[in-house]
């Protein structure tokens, strides 16, 4: 526990004085308010002078907790998830056709994906957004199950691979009638370092070091990053951006709106060789570009190299989304114990004397 006024519990020092005024009163009606001391006449501690003292010392108890109410105490506690939409952006991408894991990674992100949705909430809307050489809402966010495990279904590998217009297309799906599409961000494109690089990441902790961050175009207003609580995008890709705007841009757009960005790299920064037709090429996990993207918008990256590993970050990703940690204020539960144990003094009180002292 913690206090966001700590300068308030200098509160307690006032009861001493106050402790030992209720003791002088206590003596004075001929009977003691604290265990193991007699009264003056020297005989033993009666029932009658426990019946007296108990309302000092509920009184006293009660001043404490008011004091640490003053102090506004804080918690952090375990809470339902307030994440009413979870946008999905699958990579299809002809990489996703490497067979390093079973079937293939298309097929076990598929499964994965499946095995995610089914531990949701009834009442969370999910959105699947597909994303290749472009990006597509390929089911709009809903709470209907069956359309959107059928849209996952519908996934087919296509060429290139388009972070950034995933994250865009993924925004614009949680806010509909915000006007947000590809040129929010098209105009950075190229413009800054590329994602991932030295100086990218000096940007990225920059960002990430207070303020909200700044929305391309200045259409978005600010907000803190990773505020947003009403909706979350989770972005699962295996290889680098190819296509569309800068993946780190519209990470920024994305931290503007407040919406956290969970990024997911399936297979390793080594890469896989991709053979088909009499052509190969090794297809890698920018990491880097992921990392940044996640740090831009306070979410976190998670990279998977095995079926099994994938299945058990969005096993993780549900933990998260499911129920979440935050730290609320409590004084409230403070004044209300206070103000029950003064109202039981006070009846004690009224019980013995016919009136409150």
């Amino acid at each position: 526990m913690t206090f966001i006024w700590p300068q308030m519990l200098w509160l307690l020092a006032a009861l001493v004085p106050l402790f030992w005024l209720a003791m002088r009163w206590a003596r004075k009606g001929g009977r003691t308010a604290w265990p193991g001391l007699k009264t003056p006449a020297g005989a033993p501690i009666t029932a009658r002078g426990w019946l007296r003292s108990l309302p000092i010392a509920l009184a006293l108890t009660a001043g404490v907790l008011w004091c640490l109410a003053a102090a506004r105490p804080a918690s952090v506690i375990t809470l339902p998830s307030p994440h009413e939409t979870v946008i999905l952006a699958i990579d299809a991408s002809g990489s996703m056709r490497a067979t390093d894991m079973a079937p293939n990674r298309l097929a076990a992100a598929q499964a994965a994906a499946r095995a995610f949705i089914a531990q949701q909430p009834r009442s969370t809307r999910i959105g699947i957004v597909g994303f290749a050489g472009t990006a597509s809402l390929v089911q709009p966010p809903t709470d209907r199950r069956d359309d959107i495990l059928q849209s996952i279904e519908r996934l087919q590998p296509q060429r290139g691979t388009a972070i950034g217009s995933a994250i865009v297309v993924s925004l614009a799906a949680i806010f509909p009638g915000a006007g947000i599409d590809l040129n929010s961000v098209s105009r950075h494109q190229g413009a800054g370092p590329r994602p991932g690089s030295r100086e990218d990441r000096r940007d990225a902790s920059r960002d990430t070091g207070g303020g909200g961050a700044a929305a391309p175009g200045g259409e978005a207003p600010q907000v803190e990053p990773g505020t947003f609580d009403s909706a979350v995008i989770v972005l699962m890709t295996d290889g680098q951006s190819t296509a569309g705007p800068d993946p780190v841009a519209a990470a920024r757009l994305a931290a503007s709106r407040g919406v956290r960005v969970y990024t997911v790299g399936i297979g390793t920064a080594k890469g896989e060789v991709m053979r088909s037709d009499g052509w190969s090429m090794r297809v890698g996990l920018d990491e880097a570009a992921l990392k940044t993207v996640a740090d831009l918008t306070r979410g976190e990256y998670f990279q998977a190299a095995s079926a099994g590993e994938l299945e058990r970050v969005y096993r993780s990703l549900n933990s998260r989304f499911v129920t979440e940690k935050k730290e609320i204020e409590i004084g409230a539960l403070f004044s209300v114990a206070a103000t029950c144990l003064a109202l039981v003094a006070a009846a004690l009180s009224m019980m013995r004397s016919g009136r409150i002292v």
